[in-house]
């Protein structure tokens, strides 16, 4: 049976059309649409239910250790109330998953998870911290997540509180809004600047009602999951299951700057130092009238050489864009198609992202 997020019933109640995702019963869109969701978020702002996603907290004199051996980022000289991307990764060198670590201090950690692999990263945390001293919780059940994403996004969050962070991937916590205490991050998953609230479950329907009043007046709308995708979609960031999986090598991702080979160590290195990386994570247009879905074959004549990992109509460039997985030794070749239902549609390789805002 399908959870429900703290705010199930505010979604029905506002006209949120709800599906199943990873599990969860969540708004795909509204009845304003996807496109209007999208545009909102793009020129005022949007609101998005993310109390799916899964929190793990790292407390002990080695929480720092473990992350580093864990994950592939570096988290030593990290300063608290900063967060930093990262990939866990198999022995192998595929994907666990990508996640945000917040540094409270040396000795606490939160780990912010995709809810579709939180089951499957918990028992990997556990499995993989036995040797340190450290104490893992999932307090995914206690903890919901509302994000206020697009140009006006300060001056809704600031209706709500004075104390919020300032530069991007930084937080605060112990934020008093309404008598609810919340920490901020100025993160998100749209390409435009903006800010996550996390505070406790029950608390959600309230904080979530005073952004609904806060936004009024900045044209701010809930939005969906549809339009998350086609927003993270134009901003060129990887969605698991996608872009990233088990049997993708973190080497091959286009995320080097969330992998340390300097590091001393971390689970899956030496399988990403030795292995020969043949495929890139590109941008691409389709030039040709149509849509590419996820699995769609790519061809540079009649060789099959890459795969289409995410794509869309873009509501901001008015075109259809690819996320693909392609050779390498492809990423100039002119006479790129993808088969889309057995019409092959011309394309053009383009680097990410497609769409970069000028305020984040």
């Amino acid at each position: 049976m399908a959870k429900r997020t703290p705010l199930y019933d505010t979604h029905v109640a506002l006209g949120g059309r709800i599906v199943d995702f990873a599990g969860y019963e969540l708004p795909v869109q509204y009845e304003t649409g996807i496109i209007a969701e999208h545009t909102a978020v793009r020129t005022k702002a949007g609101y998005f239910d993310c109390s799916h996603m899964g929190e793990f907290m790292l407390s002990g004199k080695e929480a720092e250790a473990a992350l580093n051996h864990l994950l592939t980022n570096n988290f030593s000289g990290m300063l608290p109330g900063k967060v930093r991307y990262s990939l866990s990764c198999y022995e192998n060198g595929g994907i666990v998953d990508d996640v945000l670590v917040y540094k409270f201090n040396d000795t606490k950690f939160m780990v912010v998870v995709n809810a579709s692999n939180m089951e499957k990263d918990a028992a990997w945390f556990r499995a993989n911290i036995k040797n340190y001293d450290v104490k893992f919780e999932n307090i995914s059940e206690k903890i919901a997540l509302i994000a206020i994403q697009g140009p006006l996004s300060e001056e809704i969050v600031r209706k709500l509180t004075q104390e919020i962070p300032e530069k991007y991937y930084s937080f605060l916590e112990n934020v008093d809004i309404d008598g609810v205490e919340c920490l901020i991050s100025r993160t998100g998953y749209t390409g435009e600047k903006g800010y996550e609230i996390y505070c406790p479950s029950k608390s959600a329907t309230t904080i979530y009602g005073k952004v609904l009043e806060a936004g009024k007046e900045y044209g701010g709308i809930p939005c969906g999951l549809g339009a998350r995708d086609t927003l993270r979609m134009e901003a060129g960031l990887p969605l698991y299951g996608h872009e990233l999986s088990p049997e993708i090598t973190a080497g091959e991702t286009g995320l080097g700057f969330a992998i340390k080979m300097d590091k001393s160590d971390f689970i899956g290195k030496s399988a990403i130092q030795n292995h020969e990386a043949k495929y890139s994570r590109t941008g691409g247009l389709i030039i040709d009238r149509g849509i590419a879905r996820e699995g769609s074959p790519i061809f540079s004549g009649s060789k099959e050489v890459g795969k289409v990992t995410s794509g869309t109509h873009s509501p901001t460039l008015e075109k259809s864009i690819i996320i693909v997985r392609i050779l390498s030794e492809f990423l100039n070749a002119s006479d790129l198609t993808v088969d889309v239902r057995g019409r092959k549609l011309k394309i053009e390789l383009c680097s990410l992202p497609f769409y970069k805002s000028t305020k984040q």
